[in-house]
């Protein structure tokens, strides 16, 4: 089970052709941090994007994973399609 009040640090990818969008960040919990990067950040940063928190690293794929879980105790601004892209609410 995730611990999703657990302290986390996000670590913002890149896009190939541009610099960095965002710089690191220290959240309350891996629940904002996991918003922020899902809502906030371009989806091409998402990918590339490295959160850890209680010493586990969440890459883009698994950090979309915890933001679609039943699990997730935040609202979510978006909902999973069939296609496992993410649609605004």
């Amino acid at each position: 089970m995730t611990n999703y009040n657990a302290p986390a640090e996000l670590y913002p990818g890149r896009r190939q052709s541009s610099p960095r969008v965002a710089r690191y960040q220290r959240f309350p919990s891996l629940a904002e941090a996991v918003q922020f990067t899902v809502e906030e950040l371009p989806v091409a940063v998402q990918s590339s994007s490295l959160i850890e928190a209680s010493e586990i690293r969440y890459n883009g794929d698994a950090i979309r994973q915890l933001y679609f879980s039943e699990e997730y105790p935040l609202r979510r601004a978006f909902i999973q399609n069939v296609d496992g892209k993410g649609e605004r609410l």
